[in-house]
């Protein structure tokens, strides 16, 4: 799919893309081209715009997962944009399919995440250890399939590898996410994780925005449940 048709909002400050899993949002070891890369090279030929593109990196997502994510096109949004993020001002929703059922039709996590870079795995505990950072989030169950289950999450903290790792922690593995439990992989690498939702006030125009970020409807699973 074009960069075009992935494109979920577009003013003069921000751009929100459509992130397919397998998309990098900043660059790593694999030297894989960047999203931002891509927006760059769309801005400049939409708008006819000599020499170098301004965009900002406001928030990232996993390679592998899904969903919404919001960069800006101008220094003026870039730190308020930054800012809404850090203190949560924001609501960022997901959706997760996970094996099996939940154990609660709706809950409130909270834990306790220490991180290990060399791994790029967060590990959860239930109590305060040395390093870790408190995470929070809340889940509620919105349909449940023959050997699947998809959950709503909402974040309250933005934690490395947040909601796969607390999801794995009350053993609601993330279907395709290996790293954190899942008994299989997905052919393409992905894991069932989308950003769903983003809203927030705009940082410039102080109007409401309600981003919504489709499934992938060519997985079967995704299709499932994407009439929701």
């Amino acid at each position: 799919m074009s960069l075009t048709h992935r494109i979920l909002f577009e003013d003069n400050h921000l751009i929100a893309i459509n992130k397919q899993s397998g998309d990098l949002v900043q660059g790593d070891k694999t030297g894989d081209e960047i999203l931002p890369d891509l927006i760059k090279d769309y801005i400049a030929k939409k708008y006819d715009k000599p020499g170098a593109v301004f965009l900002g990196v406001v928030h990232r997502l996993d390679r592998p997962t899904s969903g919404v994510v919001i960069f800006a096109r101008t220094s003026k949004a870039l730190p308020r944009m930054n800012k809404l993020f850090s203190e949560h001002k924001t609501e960022k929703t997901y959706w997760a399919i996970i094996e099996g059922k939940a154990p609660n039709k709706t809950a409130r996590l909270e834990h306790y995440l220490v991180r290990n870079p060399k791994q790029n795995k967060s590990y959860a505990h239930d109590h305060e250890v040395p390093n870790s950072k408190k995470a929070v989030l809340s889940y509620t169950v919105i349909k449940e399939l023959d050997r699947y289950t998809l959950l709503e999450v909402k974040l309250e903290t933005g934690r490395h590898h947040q909601i796969r790792s607390q999801l794995s922690k009350i053993g609601c593995v993330i279907k395709g996410d290996l790293k954190y439990g899942a008994k299989r992989s997905n052919k393409d690498g992905s894991i069932h994780l989308h950003a769903r939702f983003l809203e927030f006030i705009h940082p410039v125009k102080k109007e409401a925005v309600k981003i919504t970020a489709p499934v992938n409807v060519k997985d079967p699973i995704w299709k499932a449940v994407s009439k929701l």
